[in-house]
């Protein structure tokens, strides 16, 4: 069934958006203990791509919470939100496409 599908097909998408958050925090970690070089071609590349995909969802959680001075919780609002979609959001819709046909 097609809407079988692109349910499943959303989920992926959930699943490689969060493994992306999870390589943005990680680079965002290697720079911030000069493992790794920001004035590097390929790493500030790499750096923008990941911050490119990620910013528009971090932003506005980053404005809802509180100032933790150097900490930042915001991916993991993001990552807890994802997990909500994929399993609450998609695991009902697929559970109710499948109920009804």
């Amino acid at each position: 069934m097609l809407l079988l599908r692109l349910i499943d097909f959303a989920g992926y998408l959930v699943q490689l958006y969060v493994y992306v958050v999870i390589a943005s925090v990680i680079m965002s970690w290697l720079m911030a203990f000069g493992v790794v070089n920001p004035y590097n071609n390929t790493v500030r590349a790499i750096w923008q791509g990941l911050n490119a995909v990620t910013e528009p969802l971090l932003r506005p959680i980053r404005n809802l919470l509180p100032n933790l001075g150097g900490l930042d919780l915001s991916p993991v609002v993001l990552l807890l939100g994802c997990f909500f979609v994929q399993s609450v959001v998609l695991g009902t819709l697929r559970d109710l496409v499948i109920a009804s046909g």
